[in-house]
């Protein structure tokens, strides 16, 4: 079973962000991540990027479940105000 800062710190080690927030229960977890390497990604793109670096974990059944909400930082700005 992997901790919520475990997912983060393996995410942060794999791709520059500049905000990161994981959390969830040991098996299923939620991630909002911003960073600049999502610019001119789409959706998609970006999702496959932050999977490929968790994916021996996935492979492994150490983690089970991760859904994302993946932002630049302009789109962070436009959210956030």
């Amino acid at each position: 079973m992997m901790e919520s800062e475990q997912v983060k710190r393996i995410i942060a080690e794999g791709l520059p962000c500049e905000g990161l927030h994981v959390e969830g229960d040991g098996e299923h977890f939620e991630a909002i991540l911003v960073s600049s390497k999502f610019v001119g990604k789409s959706r998609v793109q970006r999702q496959q990027m932050v999977n490929a670096i968790l994916r021996p974990f996935f492979d492994s059944g150490e983690l089970h479940a991760l859904s994302m909400k993946t932002l630049t930082p302009d789109e962070r700005s436009a959210l956030c105000g």
